[in-house]
């Protein structure tokens, strides 16, 4: 997967101006809104990558191993859950879901699939511009001079190689199950606020993030709590976050 930290090199106005631009594969039935997105992207100094069908999106993908994806929901024949399963089985390049849907159960589908965030439409351009470069940012910074290891009693987070191992056996987790997971991690044993999780996990412009943690919160306690209903690994601080026990 192509890497979007070496190109941007500092969070300044325009971080996303670079002289080797990210790649944004674009995926969307909808031909109107497909051409509005790249000439906008486009001047935002993106290098645009468009497909109508999910088919093609894969194919591109493939080809063009973009640093983020913008991916419709309802599209026929492959639709945008499917395209997403199929990215996710062999990267953790950032998805954004563009959606007509808003209900709870869409959501905590994309959730588990490892969908990095949400935006409905009809949906401002900049909106949608400010809620990439917080996902291109976040992914930046947390690549960029992580420390190779976490140990957090019976769990191993290797942040190189992006895996988390629980008494020798490997996690199957998704990308923003990790994320979340080595945000605690790299705070084991403290109390972390559900805000600043939201950020380190979503960036800076996510909107109702709270539920969309709990969620998280909760599927991955299905993963590393011997009883995830009464969990004692990944424990709440009530009225303030959450903690990862030593």
């Amino acid at each position: 997967m192509r890497n979007a930290q070496g190109k941007l090199q500092q969070l300044g106005e325009h971080p996303w101006r670079e002289a080797v631009p990210i790649c944004v594969l674009v995926v969307d039935d909808d031909l109107t809104l497909l051409r509005f997105l790249e000439e906008y992207l486009q001047r935002e100094g993106y290098k645009v990558v468009t497909a109508n069908r999910g088919p093609k999106g894969l194919r591109a993908f493939y080809q063009e191993r973009p640093d983020l994806v913008l991916l419709d929901v309802m599209m026929p024949g492959m639709d945008g859950w499917e395209v997403c399963a199929r990215v996710r089985e062999l990267s953790d390049t950032p998805i954004i879901m563009l959606t007509a849907k808003t209900s709870e159960a869409e959501k905590l589908r994309g959730f588990k699939l490892g969908v990095d965030d949400y935006i409905t439409k009809p949906f401002s351009l900049e909106e949608l511009a400010a809620r990439m470069r917080a996902i291109l940012s976040r992914t930046a910074s947390q690549r960029a001079g992580e420390k190779a290891f976490y140990r957090i009693g019976a769990l191993t987070v290797d942040m190189g190689k992006r895996e988390v191992c629980q008494e020798g056996g490997l996690l199957n987790l998704t990308p923003t199950e990790f994320r979340l997971l080595a945000a605690l991690a790299q705070r084991a044993g403290e109390a972390v606020s559900q805000d600043d999780l939201i950020t380190d996990v979503w960036g800076e412009y996510r909107r109702g993030g709270g539920s969309a943690l709990r969620r998280y919160i909760w599927l991955l306690r299905q993963k590393i709590e011997i009883d995830p209903t009464q969990p004692t690994r990944l424990v709440t601080v009530r009225g303030y976050g959450y903690r990862l026990e030593l």
